[in-house]
């Protein structure tokens, strides 16, 4: 078919670095890949685990007084979801990505594929205590807003547009699970909740967008600022 140039082409890129490449029927890849789309090539690696924040924080510090931006998920479960958020975090400017290490998903191959393969060069950091993480960041000087997909449940923080945001310090950009949102614990750590404007009168059964799509809105704004100010 038409991508047997390309598979040649990567199984001369592995024997290059002596990788062993094994020609197999499609169904062992199908079975290797637990029925998902492979496009006639599978790469058995191991798991990728997430990084300590530890390292991060050295990273940072070799850094300077750059305007940081860090992209911090709570409880993103979809491996598809995770993968997208990785992809557009990635692709847009974002610095770091934090999980929360418990009631998250895992970096597992879906995620991998979903990234189109940033989670392979993009490192992924987690934590046990993110409201302490947060409380610690916000002391060390660092602006944290967390992000609201139904703004009249957010109480005792103000939420504004995304478009209205503007920031010149340090970042951090919280991002709720696909179905609770930001835990309220998390809500309150949080300087303000940014939010996005629907273009209509929303039907009640639609009145959110899809958790990485909405990520990549705020990122995008967030981000041209980021941009603007380096030049």
């Amino acid at each position: 078919g038409p991508g047997r140039p390309l598979r040649a082409e990567l199984a001369l890129q592995a024997a290059a670095r002596g990788v062993p490449v094994l020609h197999v029927p499609g169904r062992a890849l199908d079975t290797l890949c637990r029925g998902r789309p492979h496009q006639g090539v599978c790469l058995e690696a191991a798991p990728l685990p997430f990084r300590s924040l530890r390292d991060a924080e050295e990273r940072d510090g070799e850094s300077g007084d750059r305007q940081q931006l860090w992209l911090v998920l709570e409880h993103i479960q979809d491996p598809m979801n995770l993968g997208a958020l990785l992809r557009s975090a990635y692709f847009l400017g974002v610095d770091r990505v934090v999980a929360t290490h418990s009631n998250s998903c895992p970096l597992t191959p879906i995620v991998s594929k979903a990234s189109s393969g940033a989670m392979e060069v993009f490192d992924v950091y987690s934590t046990d205590d993110l409201q302490g993480f947060l409380k610690a960041k916000s002391a060390e000087g660092w602006e944290v807003v967390g992000t609201a997909s139904r703004p009249e449940d957010v109480e005792g923080v103000p939420v504004i547009s995304c478009s209205e945001f503007q920031w010149d310090k340090p970042l951090i950009v919280v991002i709720g699970s696909e179905g609770e949102g930001l835990s309220l614990q998390t809500q309150l750590q949080c300087r303000q909740m940014l939010a996005i404007p629907p273009g209509r009168a929303l039907h009640p059964g639609i009145d959110s967008l899809n958790v990485s799509v909405a990520a990549g809105i705020l990122l995008h704004s967030i981000c041209s600022q980021k941009r603007r100010h380096g030049d």
